[in-house]
């Protein structure tokens, strides 16, 4: 009877089939990774060749690497490059994400917000997905380089091989956690910002690598990098460097305290990274938020602000306050603004720190803020329509056009000055700092006029929709006239101040020279004047063309 009833059971069925396993949290991510991966590639032949060719390069320069650090054991300076080169590597992964947060789609922890995933598993899972792919594999070899180079004896070789797993595991933890920490800044406007400054960063961090550079070399080894690889030994993941290090030395209380201070390290940013996701997926964004609760804050704001008080009435006031703003809000225009800010303090500055530059390296500052004068009806994009309304007579583009000249000098003028003055006190050249101010104002004015003209004669499109193309296709000609020929027009139109200057030194009337200052004063504001009386009337003649070329993008 008993076995009759078993054999009638629902669960001792022939139909019935015992229930399929559940795939783990992790294999699924890994899967997905590898998908995602898969699939990008398939949307066009130039994606894949160009992944293909990541690839290739990446493993040359791992091979590289390798080869190079294995060239180093047993060298004097391999326990100084290894322990540096694994801080820039973990730098690297600290940092890139946050100016190109859409290189992955994978880091955006926000697309799993609606899926019931506790935050435990779903870091496991994210961390070991986040090991596919070409960075961590490139960081691994780069770590295994920097181990082998310092790796000696069997007590070096057991650290290393735990070292070397360590770092790079640290290095995407910490790249995960910071991208966790910041993902809603990175998905704003700010964050676009951000990502749009990364050429900046690059152009900063080539001035540095160049200054230092030429200290080593002066140097005459890597001595003077000691100092700095004694404190990043003891930085994770660079500290499992070091203690591979100093097992090899016998010192062994020095290796377990680093090892031990990188794995806590780990744990630390991975409890940071379950923190940064439990607050994404229960806490509320500002979209989430009431209108009303911003109608306090409107209320406040009240009015243009504090800038809008400051300026004119009238219409000059109000495009200076529009170009001012746009120079703070468009991601663009910020980004073209830093830079010439940054490049134009950093390259006289950087020339005067090394004691070979001079005290005019200050017009570079000049060259670089004048330029911004140029297509200026071109960097209101779409928008511009709505300033041609107001633009009927050679009257009313005059104004435009000095209101945008006014903005611009607000912020040139004093700039100018400071990185002139600065210059000066680093060369202590501060006689010549008259005639330095007089050539750069007078630089700077011409490429204000001649800014004005060739916006008119020469305006192009600025596409939105990539941020990285300064120019819509088909207009790059435009662009190289614009700028090309209205620097070289401002070369020619300095000239004579130029050539007073050279004269007053050949002829040994240095006590003249502070005449320079005035004259390149009232020069400059001359070109400005003459730039845009040219400019005004071909803008208000040439509305209707400059309105469809700048609306191409």
């Amino acid at each position: 009877m008993s076995t009759n009833a078993t054999a009638l059971s629902p669960s001792a069925s022939p139909s019935s089939t015992p229930p399929s396993p559940v795939p783990s949290l992790t294999s699924v991510f890994v899967r997905l990774k590898l998908s995602l991966l898969k699939n990008g590639l398939r949307q066009s032949g130039g994606r894949t060749a160009a992944y293909i060719a990541s690839i290739v390069l990446g493993v040359l320069f791992a091979a590289a690497m390798v080869l190079s650090s294995v060239l180093l054991r047993g060298s004097a300076d391999a326990d100084t490059i290894a322990v540096l080169l694994t801080g820039v590597v973990a730098l690297s992964w600290a940092v890139m994400p946050l100016f190109v947060p859409t290189g992955d789609e994978t880091l955006d922890p926000s697309r799993l917000v609606m899926l019931p995933l506790r935050p435990r598993p779903l870091v496991r899972a994210l961390l070991v997905a986040s090991l596919v792919g070409i960075g961590p594999v490139l960081t691994l070899c780069l770590a295994f380089g920097a181990a082998v180079s310092v790796a000696h004896g069997a007590a070096g070789t057991v650290v290393a091989v735990l070292a070397v797993p360590l770092v790079t595991v640290v290095c995407v933890a910490l790249s995960r956690a910071v991208v966790a920490a910041n993902i809603r800044l990175l998905t704003s406007r700010k964050g676009r910002d951000l990502a749009l400054l990364s050429g900046l960063v690059i152009a900063v961090g080539m001035q540095l690598v160049n200054f230092g550079a030429q200290r080593l070399g002066q140097a005459g080894g890597l001595g003077p990098l000691e100092p700095a690889a004694a404190v990043v030994g003891w930085l994770p993941p660079a500290a499992a460097i070091g203690a591979v290090d100093a097992a090899s030395t016998g010192d062994y209380a020095v290796a377990a305290a680093r090892l031990l201070l990188t794995a806590a390290t780990l744990v630390a940013l991975v409890y940071w990274w379950q923190r940064s996701l439990v607050k994404l997926m229960v806490e509320p964004d500002g979209s989430t938020i009431g209108a009303s609760s911003d109608k306090g804050v409107r209320e406040k704001s009240g009015g243009t602000g504090l800038l809008g008080r400051m300026l004119p009435v009238g219409r000059t006031g109000a495009t200076m306050e529009r170009t001012l703003r746009y120079i703070w809000r468009d991601p663009k225009t910020k980004a073209a603004w830093v830079t010439s800010l940054a490049m134009g303090l950093i390259v006289p500055l950087f020339n005067a720190f090394q004691g070979t530059g001079s005290i005019y390296w200050a017009c570079f500052a000049s060259g670089m803020l004048g330029v911004q004068m140029y297509n200026q009806f071109g960097q209101d994009t779409s928008a511009f329509w709505m300033v041609a309304q107001t633009i009927s007579t050679t009257a009313d583009a005059y104004a435009e056009l000095r209101a945008r000249a006014l903005a611009l000098l607000s912020v040139t003028l004093p700039f100018t000055a400071l990185v002139t003055v600065a210059t000066a006190a680093v060369l202590g050249d501060w006689s010549a700092l008259p005639e330095a101010l007089g050539l750069s104002f007078g630089l700077l004015g011409a490429l204000l006029g001649s800014g004005a003209v060739a916006s008119a004669v020469f305006p192009y499109s600025i596409p939105q929709d990539s941020g990285y193309k300064n120019v819509v296709p088909g207009q790059g000609g435009l662009a190289w006239m614009s700028i090309l020929g209205g620097m070289i027009g401002s070369m020619l139109l300095c000239a004579p101040l130029i050539g007073a200057t050279v004269y007053l030194h050949l002829s040994d009337q240095q006590s003249l020279l502070w005449i320079v200052l005035p004259a390149g004063v009232v020069y400059g504001a001359l070109l400005v004047q003459a730039g845009l009386k040219l400019a005004a009337p071909r803008t208000a003649r040439r509305l209707p063309e400059i309105l469809t070329a700048v609306s191409k993008g």
